[in-house]
């Protein structure tokens, strides 16, 4: 059993878990967004010295993410609290599985729930989703990322979601990566091959050498072009298959290959199988379904189940 105490959470995945500031300001805000001037349901129902255990359960099967969550709800929200985990992050669970075990002051464990079980439920999801994704490809050397379609304020733990579920990332944002799209170019008003190379030479040259520089293409005849820079990925955006294997056999390893677009769980084996290195996919995120979990408190006995 993995053991969590305040401000010491361990999981099997703590080296690709995000800083646990990181964690806590999120879970922070939740909780200020869910109970801004207290609980006052708890306040005037439940006696602040009341202790109590409960468990969360998963009501369906799933990839586990939000260990560290969970936690954060619980000590935040009471330093009192303890939570241990049967389970770590990134494993498979079944349906009445116990998830987390929590013991400490009733009010503070119900003040938390809702806020813990959103976060979890939803990086669970991701987490699933994602698992099936790389199951899907699997048998080739494809990798699964996911993309910035993510939701605004929860990006840092839906990326852990994404790598919980075998899954890897893209670049955490704007700052970190240059990502040339076809807007960028529209605005260039870029025509023709010489020039597009002439654009891109020229980013290049403005960049250090550390930055890594990916163009998207949305036709055949742009690859060379785009080579001709020395970009480090092409994104291969919407191409039919067939346009898709032609494209990686025209890159050779040249550059890295990215597929997107039109990923879903239907096609994802298909792309892979055209030898692409890396197919994003922005439903890991912006479509994923939260899994049930619940949270149950121990049943105790009818003496002590009212306030004094």
């Amino acid at each position: 059993m993995t053991q969590t105490t305040a401000g010491t959470p361990a999981t099997a995945t703590t080296a690709a878990r995000p800083p646990q500031h990181l964690i806590d300001a999120v879970v922070a805000a939740a909780l200020a967004e869910d109970a801004p001037w207290g609980d006052i349901t708890c306040q005037a129902l439940i006696d602040p010295d009341r202790t109590a255990t409960a468990t969360v359960t998963a009501r369906e099967p799933g990839i586990l993410c939000g260990t560290a969550a969970i936690e954060a709800a619980m000590r935040l929200t009471d330093p009192r609290i303890r939570v241990a985990f049967p389970q770590a992050d990134g494993t498979r669970f079944g349906a009445g599985d116990t998830l987390a075990e929590i013991s400490g002051p009733a009010a503070g464990i119900l003040t938390a729930e809702r806020t813990a079980l959103n976060i979890a439920q939803r990086l669970s999801g991701i987490a699933t989703m994602t698992r099936a994704f790389v199951d899907a490809a699997a048998g080739t050397h494809a990798r699964i990322v996911d993309t910035r379609k993510t939701t605004p304020g929860l990006r840092v733990l839906e990326r852990w979601a994404v790598r919980c579920g075998g899954g890897s990332n893209h670049r955490s944002g704007l700052s970190d990566a240059v990502m040339v799209k076809d807007n960028h170019l529209a605005l260039l008003a870029v025509d023709g091959p010489g020039a597009l190379t002439e654009a891109l030479l020229a980013v290049r040259g403005r960049l250090p050498h550390t930055v890594h520089v990916e163009v998207e293409v949305d036709r055949l005849d742009q690859i060379e072009p785009v080579l001709a820079a020395g970009v480090d990925t092409i994104m291969l955006d919407n191409f039919t298959l067939d346009d898709l294997a032609e494209g990686v056999r025209r890159i050779g390893r040249r550059a890295l290959t990215e597929a997107s677009g039109n990923v879903g769980l239907d096609t994802v084996a298909a792309i892979a199988a055209t030898g692409v290195d890396i197919i994003s996919a922005g439903a890991l995120t912006h479509s994923v379904r939260s899994l049930d979990l619940g949270l149950d408190f121990a049943p105790l006995p009818p003496a002590a189940s009212g306030r004094p």
